[in-house]
């Protein structure tokens, strides 16, 4: 292999780490909005074991489920 292929290579691999590191130096000083908790107004409905039965929202989204 000629010595410019490897010269060439190596520095193409050492760039794609550089700008890796900075990257993710550059989005560690981001900080991600947390989505507001729902506010539940009716506290009196209950279902029929005396539970609520509004939608279970531990950390605001509703898609998530431990119910495996």
């Amino acid at each position: 292999m000629d010595t410019i292929w490897v010269i060439v290579i190596v520095v193409l691999v050492l760039g794609v780490v550089v700008g890796n590191i900075t990257l993710l130096k550059y989005s560690a000083k981001f900080k991600f909005p947390t989505p507001p908790k729902p506010v539940d107004d009716d506290k009196t409905s209950k279902g029929p074991a005396g539970k609520s039965e509004g939608k279970k929202t531990s950390n605001g989204f509703d898609d998530e489920d431990d119910d495996w």
